[in-house]
């Protein structure tokens, strides 16, 4: 027991570097765009595009752009499997407290197996589970609002940074 309660000390390391002003403007901007695209055409099309997720999405590409989570392969990808989970899970075992979990459990291991991680679509199991949609909830919003994210994000951080976006897109090795 006294190893498990050494371990919740930490290891005392530094807190990562600040952010360049600058650099926080951008991510704030693009995510203020991204949200902005995918919740306005919400209204124009009176479907609904949006989900919580999306902006935890948008922490990650704007934010930390070059990291795998943030490339579009994980993003769609990992958006649209977690739904996937989540929707099954509510479609074999119901609506109990427990099947949230199975979703969510389903989503990582999905996620991790597939090499489409993406964290923010962890929730989207949970989503599913509170909110009870079709099957028409993979597509929309699920799958086009990631994409409509991932349009939003290709140009503007190529627009707004020197480096590159995306990294890649379906990559190599699979």
């Amino acid at each position: 027991m006294g190893g498990f309660l050494q371990k919740l000390r930490g290891d005392g390391a530094d807190l990562p570097p600040r952010h360049a002003p600058r650099l926080i403007g951008i991510a704030a901007l693009g995510g203020f765009f991204a949200t902005a695209v995918v919740a306005g055409l919400t209204e124009g099309i009176d479907e609904l595009l949006v989900l919580g997720s999306f902006g935890a999405t948008c922490v990650l590409v704007f934010g930390y752009p070059d990291v795998p989570f943030s490339q579009p392969r994980n993003i769609v990808g990992g958006h649209v499997l977690s739904t996937l989970c989540g929707l099954v899970a509510v479609e074999v075992f119901g609506t109990s407290f427990w099947v949230a979990g199975v979703g969510v459990a389903a989503a990582i291991a999905v996620m991790m197996a597939t090499r489409t991680v993406h964290p923010p679509a962890g929730s989207n199991p949970v989503i599913v589970f509170l909110a009870t949609p079709g099957w028409d909830f993979l597509f929309l919003p699920t799958l086009i609002g990631a994409l409509l994210v991932v349009a939003v994000a290709v140009a503007y951080n190529n627009l707004s940074r020197e480096a590159r976006y995306p990294k890649y897109w379906i990559g190599s090795g699979l």
